[in-house]
Parts: C-alpha cells; sequence; structure tokens
C-alpha cells in the first residue's frame, strides 16, 4: 500500500520525525570501541537516531601508551587488560545482538612498532578488526562527535588523549584544517627536564600549532578525559550547582584561576572530592599546564566542554547527511513523546496552542518551547507527588544534545511548572540562578500554558480552541470551539486564572457556536 507522504508544511516546525523511517531505525543501536593511548571503552548506542542515548557505556583504564616513548612498545600490562576488555566487549556485543562492532585505535597502537602485532592478535582471539587511524583522522572524527551535538557550529575543537592531542577547525557545521601533536599527558609525563622542561616543550609546540592553524579566537570545544576532568574540578572551585560536563562553559580567566588552584591544592583530596580516578587525576597537572598554554595562545571568545568525541564522530560517520542536518534536541524530544507520552502526536497541537504566548521571542526560544512541548506528558508514570521534580531532574541532567545549562534550567522549569504553580522551596532552587529572571518568567508562564492545555487533551491533533495575548494591554483572550466547552471544568478554569496571574494579564474566554 502506498501512502502519500504529508506536506512539510503540515508538520511545520517539527518536521517529520526521523526514527519513523526504516533507514534511520538501522542506526538506533550501534556499538562503538575506542582503543586509546589511556583507555578502552565500549559505547552502545541506542533510541532516536539523531540524538542517540547511551545503552551501554564501559571504560577500562589500560594505559596502553605508558612508556611508549622509550620503549617504542605498548605497555605490556596494558596490553594484557585491552586484549581482556576487547574479549568482553564482543562477548557484550554478542550478547545483545549488536551488528559488527566499529573498533578505532589511535596514538599508542599507530605509533607503537607492536601495534600491528597487537591488531593481528585481537583480530584472531576476538574477530574484531581494529581500524587503526592517524591523528588527522582522530581529529576529524573527533570534530564530528561534536557536531553530533552541535549542528552548524563554528570554532576549534581540541581533543587530548593519552599520547596525542589533536586540532580541528569547524565551520559552519563542516571540518576544516586538522593537526595532530604529541601533546597527550601521558607521553609529556616522560620528558626529561621537569616541570620547566615540559612547560618550554608545550609552549614551542602549541606556538607552531598556532601558525599552521592561523586565527582561532571562536569557541574551543574540548574534548577529551582530562579536559574533563579539570572541568570538574572548575565546578567544585566555582561552586557550579550542576554537575553536568557536557556544554558547560569555562572563560580563559576561569582556566587560569582552576590551573592556579590545582597547584594550590593537595591533588588526593582535590581527587577524591571531585570523584576521579587516581589514573585520571594522575595526569590532570600535566593536562593543565597544555590547557593553560593552549588558552593563552589561541584566546579563544568562549570554551565549552563537550562529551562527545570520537566515538560519537563514528556514529555520524554512517548517518546521511539529511540525519545529520536535524536537530539532536528536538528529534530527541520526539522520540521520547513516542515512546513515553500518553496521547504521542499531542505536543505539536500544543505548541501551536501556547505559542502566540511568545509570538515576539527569538527562534531559539521557541526551540525550546517545542521541546517542552513534545516532553510535556512523557513523565506521566512518576509518582503525583513527585512529578514536576522527576520533570526537572530529567530535562535538567538527561543526555540531551544541543542545549547550553541555562536552557536546561529554562526546560526543566517549564516542565516542573507543568505540573505545580510554584516552585520557591525546591531541592532545585540553587539551580534556577544558571537562568535569568526574564527566563525564568518566561519558563513559568510556558509550564502553566502547557498545564491548562493538558485539560484540553482528548485527541493528537483536535481542535483545543486558541490564545490571543495582547502583552502592552495585558489582556489575554481565549476562544474555545464548542466540542472543547465541557472539558472547561472548574480545574481548568483555574488552570486559565494561573497563567493569567503569571502574565498579570486580564482574562476572557469566548466560546465559539
Amino acid at each position: 500500500m502506498n501512502v502519500k507522504p504529508e506536506p512539510a508544511a503540515e508538520w511545520g516546525p517539527f518536521e517529520r520525525p526521523l526514527f519513523e523511517d526504516p533507514g534511520a531505525r538501522a542506526l538506533s543501536r550501534v556499538g562503538v570501541v575506542d582503543v586509546g593511548s589511556n583507555s578502552v571503552r565500549l559505547v552502545v548506542f541506542d533510541g532516536a537516531a539523531r540524538s542517540p542515548a547511551y545503552f551501554y557505556n564501559e571504560k577500562i583504564m589500560c594505559a596502553l601508551g605508558a612508556g611508549l616513548s622509550d620503549s617504542g612498545i605498548l605497555n605490556p600490562k596494558g596490553r594484557v587488560r585491552a586484549l581482556a576488555a576487547l574479549r568482553r566487549f564482543q562477548k557484550l556485543a554478542t550478547g545483545m545482538g549488536l551488528p559488527p562492532l566499529s573498533v578505532v585505535a589511535t596514538a599508542a597502537v599507530r605509533d607503537a612498532s607492536d601495534g600491528p602485532e597487537f591488531c593481528a592478535q585481537v583480530l584472531r582471539e576476538t574477530g574484531l578488526k581494529i581500524w587503526v587511524i592517524d591523528g588527522r583522522e582522530e581529529a576529524r572524527l573527533s570534530a564530528q562527535g561534536v557536531l553530533l551535538g552541535w549542528p552548524g557550529s563554528y570554532g576549534l575543537v581540541c581533543d587530548i588523549g593519552g599520547s596525542s592531542m589533536e586540532l580541528a577547525e569547524l565551520q559552519d557545521g563542516r571540518v576544516g584544517k586538522r593537526l595532530t601533536s604529541s601533546l597527550g599527558p601521558l607521553k609529556l609525563r616522560e620528558l626529561p627536564g621537569g616541570r620547566r622542561g615540559r612547560k618550554d616543550h608545550i609552549k614551542q609546540v602549541i606556538t607552531d600549532l598556532s601558525k599552521q592553524m592561523g586565527p582561532q579566537q571562536d569557541r574551543l570545544f574540548l574534548v577529551g578525559g582530562s579536559w574533563r576532568a579539570i572541568a570538574r574540578i572548575d565546578m567544585e572551585r566555582r561552586g557550579y550547582p550542576l554537575k553536568v560536563l557536557h556544554e558547560y562553559r569555562m572563560t580563559t580567566q576561569s582556566v587560569r584561576d582552576t590551573v592556579k588552584y590545582i597547584e594550590a591544592n593537595d591533588i588526593e583530596k582535590l581527587r577524591q572530592t571531585c570523584g576521579l580516578s587516581l589514573a585520571r587525576m594522575s595526569l590532570v597537572p600535566i593536562a593543565a599546564d597544555v590547557l593553560s598554554r593552549l588558552v593563552r595562545t589561541f584566546k579563544p571568545r568562549d570554551i565549552a566542554v563537550s562529551s562527545y568525541g570520537i566515538r560519537e564522530g563514528l556514529l555520524y560517520e554512517q548517518m546521511p547527511q539529511r540525519l545529520r542536518n536535524r536537530d539532536p534536541l528536538i528529534e530527541s524530544c520526539r522520540f521520547a513523546e513516542a515512546k513515553d507520552a500518553r496521547m504521542p502526536g499531542f505536543g505539536k497541537t500544543l505548541y501551536n496552542f501556547v505559542l502566540p504566548l511568545f509570538k515576539s521571542n527569538p527562534d531559539t526560544t521557541k526551540r525550546l518551547i517545542r521541546a517542552a512541548c513534545l516532553l510535556h506528558d512523557v513523565s506521566w508514570r512518576a509518582h503525583p507527588d513527585y512529578r514536576a521534580e522527576v520533570c526537572f531532574d530529567n530535562a535538567t541532567r538527561a543526555n540531551l544534545g544541543g542545549l547550553k545549562h541555562s536552557e536546561r534550567i529554562f526546560l526543566g522549569l517549564s516542565l516542573l511548572h507543568r505540573y505545580r504553580n510554584k516552585r520557591q522551596g525546591k531541592q532545585y532552587e540553587p539551580l534556577f540562578g544558571l537562568l535569568d529572571e526574564k527566563g525564568q518568567k518566561q519558563a513559568e508562564v510556558l509550564g502553566k500554558a502547557m498545564r491548562f492545555g493538558a485539560m484540553l487533551m482528548v485527541s493528537k491533533d483536535g481542535d483545543i480552541g486558541a490564545f490571543k495575548w495582547h502583552p502592552r494591554k495585558k489582556q489575554l483572550r481565549l476562544t474555545l470551539p464548542q466540542s472543547a466547552e465541557a472539558l472547561f471544568s472548574e480545574v481548568a478554569q483555574a488552570r486559565l486564572q494561573a497563567l493569567a496571574q503569571s502574565l498579570d494579564a486580564t482574562v476572557t474566554v469566548d466560546i465559539k457556536d
């Protein structure tokens, strides 16, 4: 049976969700293994193809690159650990019914004289084919991982591993110039001359990289475990309330302050406070010297931490361009609605219903409104006494791409107010300050509008009425179809009054004949 496709205009800003396409669904569960100089990690992606969830994520610290500069071979103990990890990962993949794992190896394996022998052993004992990539390809894949979360990004991607550091330029959502260097903390740790010698070497290498890359004063995207560890310490120093590393922002000044903070504090106490592993923390002071010189040389406008890197870049590699072009936030919310909402599809109706209240807002805010409307009912299974908190927690801490921290708070607050009028006194109150007062007020209005609109939810695409909002006159007008009059109960009326109160408006209601 041939089904005529619906016109794009009918879907409006939502577009047709690509996860309904069989070709996109084929990407919904993909296993990727990254054999790095410091760790070996398996990630199994699952969910909406454009904004996948992490179905499984396991890391083994193997330190394959430890001692490589002196010996020229992989760390023998690390080889044993890495091989055991790969046996386990292959067994897990078979049990999960995954398609063949994509396995890549980076600096340690490509630089070691016994790298080919190790790859042959892995293939022989596990059946896994390891693709050893060069530094420029590593830079490209890491940059593509950033694009998975930030479509259309521009700036400089810096991916630090154990034995190397890569740079890649992003312009208009495309990867440009790419460079690789030996500035990995494992390799730097083995340099002679102590810290002074190491810092001189770092300065020389980064100066040379800067000359080759040219001016890069836009955003600096930081990819890699050592950068994330430094960001975690920066959060601790600042008392930052939202412990989500992805999209965490730093300035060049905060980097300088955190480097001094690391130098001034006991490393072991700092490690325990920030929940970092011994292996990771041992590399942090070295990585901090690299980052300090990096920001001093390139002078980025701002700095964003990316939890997406080479593994996400491998997934991005498999996506058709039409899927890459989609908004990861909206695709993820569409998937959540289809999977968990009581009435999938009503989110689009609700968006059109509340939109007149936000007509003058920029597209960046309307995007968040769309996301909130799609998510407005996905937490209905939570206990009513805690539903508001569950919504806020899910929105602010979920593994969503394409969201700044302030936008996470906007989304969380709007969903909190979808279930509750007031937010004062909640355990999440320290987070509210990440969003300015205007944004908090808009989120409250959106939440209360969704709270009222949900009272009219009887079909996914029925006529539930229309708002007219006159902000200068502070007048809110609601027109309801006669078919919805019976739904305009006392509770619905009270919710409408709560919305009007948040708008500081008078409200009138008309019932169409």
